[in-house]
């Protein structure tokens, strides 16, 4: 090895080749090597090493597979950054025999810095569904809510904006770019750029007022303005809501803090209220013994909640029917549970009718008279 650091003149890797000699290119070579062999090695432990650590399998097949080659090639662009510069601090010795030409001297650590930064950029990047699988690890029971929805959603966003913030930083450093007259540079044009980034800094506001507030999270049904759906993601610029019709409508962040938002999953209960026409030529005990019992059945129900605030009474009398009233709430998690439960107590109103000898108003029959 000491041969080949301080070769003999006249021998072999003394001869000079393309400005450089056979010593330096045999080194070189042997530097990429030692980087390709760390990539490859970076590239096989690290996702096994990671996959013991992360427990959800849809974030260990996103962020570990598809980060391996990003990390992978961090690790080889640092080795041989640290190896390019040992060999150019070896140059000032008397005795070394390693030349490697001035613009190469300045170009190489350059180019090995820019693909180290753009790289731990990308591995950062592919590491922020990370966030979730923190999240499933702390609840309790193994199901994210909403809440937990949009904490997840929230944090990535904010990771991924300060990752790009840094890594902006890092890159027009490898870059070669004078990061104190970039930054006063900044400030002078600081005001410039305020007012045309003006919209973005309102959604930012936008999003962390969202974030604090909590007027709605992922999984809520909502409206905004004109727009009515299910609350899809959260992020830093913007509100993605689905609507009924499976359409995403993008809400920008700085829309939602002056506009009304109606949360149908704030709400503690469900109130249903609806009209019974009964015929004029009904019995009125079998009608009060029926609206009895309509109540007793709503009290009954399990999904019924403020019993004393729901009630079935005869409201009116008009020309043609008999009128009844039914008021009742329901404490139940969206729409599916609460059509089964109507469907469950309008079937049995129309049972209670039957068994008491009751029927309903039927127009057709006031049109035949």
């Amino acid at each position: 090895m000491s041969g080949i650091l301080t070769p003999a003149e006249g021998s072999f890797w003394a001869d000079e080749v393309l400005m450089t000699n056979n010593a330096t290119i045999a080194l070189l070579l042997g530097l990429s090597v030692v980087a390709l062999l760390t990539r490859f090695l970076t590239m096989f432990m690290a996702p096994r090493l990671m996959s013991k650590i992360i427990h959800s399998e849809k974030v260990r097949s996103t962020a570990v597979k598809n980060s391996d080659k990003a990390l992978g090639n961090a690790a080889a662009a640092g080795i041989a950054l640290y190896l390019v510069k040992i060999l150019i601090s070896m140059m000032d010795d008397v005795d070394s025999g390693i030349m490697i030409p001035d613009f190469a001297v300045e170009l190489i650590p350059n180019v090995l810095q820019f693909i180290f930064a753009v790289s731990i950029v990308l591995w950062a990047f592919r590491l922020v569904p990370l966030v979730q699988d923190v999240v499933e690890l702390l609840d309790n029971d193994d199901e994210l809510d909403g809440t937990e929805k949009t904490l997840i959603s929230a944090v990535e966003s904010m990771l991924r904006f300060a990752i790009a913030a840094l890594g902006s930083v890092f890159v027009a450093d490898a870059l070669g770019f004078d990061l104190t007259s970039l930054i006063a540079g900044l400030g002078i044009s600081g005001l410039a750029l305020a007012l045309a980034a003006k919209d973005t800094i309102s959604n930012l506001f936008g999003a962390t007022t969202v974030l604090l507030d909590r007027p709605f999270k992922i999984g809520d049904w909502v409206i905004v303005d004109s727009v009515e759906g299910e609350v899809a993601e959260i992020s830093l610029r913007t509100t993605l809501i689905r609507t009924a019709a499976d359409t995403i409508v993008t809400v920008p962040n700085a829309n939602l803090v002056n506009t009304p938002v109606e949360n149908f999953g704030k709400r503690r209960w469900r109130r249903w209220q609806t009209a019974l026409h009964l015929d004029l030529n009904s019995d009125p005990a079998k009608v009060a013994d029926f609206c009895a019992q309509v109540l007793e059945s709503i009290s009954e129900s399990p999904v019924t909640v403020k019993t004393e605030s729901s009630w079935c009474q005869v409201s009116t009398l008009t020309a043609t029917s008999l009128d009844v009233s039914v008021n009742l709430y329901w404490d139940v998690a969206g729409g599916a549970p609460e059509r089964k439960a109507k469907e469950e107590l309008v079937l049995g109103i129309m049972q209670l009718a039957k068994d008491n000898g009751l029927s309903f108003f039927d127009p057709r029959m006031v049109q035949a008279s």
